[in-house]
């Protein structure tokens, strides 16, 4: 269990990290860095999940990356349309941290893919911040 204080400062620290993640995957984006725009959105997602995860169990996020099981937590209802793409999101933070995945996710990480995939990531953050 959380003090009200701690908790706030909690989620807000996690969504201020978010907002930077979603500020470099911009910038990866622009610079064609596309693996590694998809990383980082991976990680605005994860962020702002784990915010909501403190607000719903006033308690710490557990060390997870997997999207879905961090939102199931979080008791958020999820349409399919939106389980499918915290499923692919998901992959982004595999794919780009082990050396053995690297190559998939670089030949997914099409201008077109990384694009679909950012406009997605900047919608979910916005529709996750406002439950905060």
């Amino acid at each position: 269990y959380m003090e009200i204080k701690e908790k706030e400062e909690l989620q807000k620290a996690w969504l201020k990290s978010a907002i930077e993640d979603l500020e470099t995957a911009k910038d990866l984006f622009r610079l064609t860095r596309f693996s590694g725009c998809l990383f980082f959105c991976h990680l605005v997602i994860e962020k702002t999940l784990k915010a909501i995860y403190i607000k719903v169990n006033d308690t710490y996020p557990p060390p997870t990356h997997k999207l879905i099981n961090l939102a199931n937590l979080s008791k958020l209802e999820l349409s399919t349309e939106l389980k499918l793409y915290l499923a692919e999101i998901t992959t982004f933070n595999v794919e780009a941290r082990y050396d053995i995945f690297k190559e998939k996710l670089y030949k997914k990480a099409t201008k077109e893919f990384t694009k679909k995939y950012f406009d997605i990531t900047k919608v979910l953050f916005i529709k996750f911040k406002n439950l905060l």
